[in-house]
């Protein structure tokens, strides 16, 4: 028996299928979450920042002769620094209560920073 040749049919761009439509959502899903992350993110970036910026500081008074921070600004920054970006690759890379309490520990990380090394 032959078969009869049907020609394909073309698929305008926008164009959905009918069971495909009721299915689809409205509107895209938010993205939970990301403004937390963007400002963890960027009190670690800052305290990372700040880190290095003490260690510069300190190489500069250490050649010129200069007073510069002590041994606890030299250890304690960058230890903040290591532990607030560790705290942001989980908060980062995980969903939920572990994100939200990794984000608060970068939080943490980086007020105790402040408040040890600076306000003392």
């Amino acid at each position: 028996m032959e078969q009869e040749r049907v020609a394909p049919g073309r698929i305008e761009p926008g164009e959905t299928a009918p069971e495909l439509e009721a299915s689809a959502p409205t509107e895209p899903a938010k993205d939970r979450g990301r403004w937390w992350r963007g400002f963890t993110g960027s009190l670690a970036a800052g305290l990372t920042v700040l880190a290095i910026g003490v260690l510069v500081v300190a190489g500069i008074c250490l050649f010129t002769g200069a007073p510069g921070p002590g041994a606890t600004l030299l250890v304690g920054h960058p230890v903040a620094a290591a532990l607030a970006l560790l705290a942001q690759r989980v908060a980062d890379r995980r969903n939920g209560p572990p994100a939200a309490g990794a984000g608060v520990a970068v939080v943490l990380f980086t007020v105790s920073a402040l408040t040890l090394f600076w306000l003392s």
